[in-house]
């Protein structure tokens, strides 16, 4: 039986796998076809593919950035605000409440201004803010993150995934500037890191929602020992 705790935790993985993912797919087809487009034009001098495929996968590529932004966020918001409100830290620690919730404004505007800006000086500020603010929430208490297995963590895959499709929305701009095509290699490059990312996520996802109890089973799961893999023994029955 999911309590309401239990539901909001699904929220995160329901939106990666029904919104986030699907959008990668779609990007992942876009740039291909824009790469084969690319190619025969300069060996053929024509395409069947059509031109507007690399406009498909700009806009696609900008809302991937977002969607990933915005579903990182949901992921640590619900296990964040529920360690908030278990210390009352509007209470015990106000000065920490409030920049935390600064670091919220901080992200999200700039976000919005990452995609309005075209000077490459402020492109940087604000990926840069954004991409700070994001990690100063991230690495909050309570959020699930296995520091002592980083390098097979869905949690670290995920920032370093959301990190890189920050850097890629700064960039556009130079990718298409770039005659020399240095942007559109280094783009390449990290976005393929991203998707082998996004592929980890997808297996670690899983993996996390196995072991994290449900909210009503955590006060024995967590007097087991994850060492020896051993639970206490329940009390026999009257």
């Amino acid at each position: 039986m999911l309590d309401f705790a239990d539901v909001l935790r699904l929220v995160h993985p329901a939106i990666a796998v029904t919104v986030v993912f699907p959008i990668i797919g779609m990007v992942l087809r876009m740039a291909w076809l824009t790469r084969e487009r690319r190619l025969k034009l300069a060996e053929e001098g024509k395409s069947k593919i059509p031109p507007g495929v690399g406009q498909d996968h700009l806009k696609l590529g900008q809302w991937l950035a977002g969607s990933v932004v915005g579903v990182e966020l949901l992921g640590i918001t619900r296990p964040m605000f529920s360690k908030i409100a278990k210390d009352q830290l509007w209470n015990t620690d106000p000065f920490k409440f409030v920049l935390i919730l600064l670091m919220y404004v901080v992200t999200i505007g700039s976000l919005v201004m990452l995609y309005k800006a075209q000077k490459k000086l402020w492109r940087g500020i604000f990926a840069t803010l954004c991409g700070a603010a994001l990690v100063v929430l991230s690495l909050q208490d309570g959020i699930y993150r296995r520091d002592n297995e980083w390098f097979i963590s869905h949690f670290y895959f995920g920032v370093t995934a959301t990190l890189l499709m920050i850097f890629s929305l700064a960039i556009i701009q130079d990718i298409y500037q770039d005659r020399s095509h240095r942007w559109r290699i280094v783009h390449a490059t990290l976005n393929s890191v991203a998707v082998l990312l996004f592929i980890a996520q997808g297996m670690t996802g899983t993996r996390d929602l196995l072991e994290i109890p449900l909210s009503w089973q955590e006060s024995h799961i967590y007097q087991c020992n994850f060492a020896t893999r051993k639970c206490p023994e329940p009390a026999p029955q009257k």
